[in-house]
């Protein structure tokens, strides 16, 4: 049902934050950062990153996920985290098609990347990416 063998790198990203996840069969510990998910902070980013574990169930607890997440907020990074742990998930469980559609199902952003980014500041637009106003010169 799953691929024993060896581990399985993953990325997410969400704006500025990237997630790297590896997953490798074991008994269930989460780590973020090397801190053990049950301790991580805020909770309301611990909140988001147990989400695919509960969708996936048993599956979750017979294997261990190591994130790594760099750059960006609080946030974008549980955010990417999040899709981290779900795309290790999937690759994890490449045969059980089901996770992959209950996945999507629940919220389309726990398997496909959200592309958007933050719009670089123009010249001489003090700081702004976009005018307020229109200039006229008459």
């Amino acid at each position: 049902m799953s691929n024993t063998s060896k581990a399985i790198h993953v990325s997410g990203k969400r704006k500025r934050a990237v997630a790297r996840a590896t997953i490798k069969p074991g008994k269930g510990k989460i780590r973020v950062n090397a801190i053990l998910l049950e301790h991580y902070e805020p909770a309301l980013a611990r909140a988001k990153l147990k989400e695919p574990l509960i969708i996936a169930g048993d599956l979750a607890d017979k294997v261990d996920i190591s994130v790594n997440i760099m750059g960006g907020g609080q946030s974008s990074q549980a955010g990417a985290a999040r899709l981290a742990i779900s795309r290790a998930l999937v690759r994890f469980y490449a045969k059980d098609k089901m996770l992959e559609k209950t996945l999507l199902e629940y919220d389309r952003q726990l398997l496909v990347a959200d592309v958007r980014r933050k719009e670089s500041s123009k010249p001489n637009s003090h700081g702004q990416a976009r005018a307020k106003r229109q200039k006229s010169y008459r």
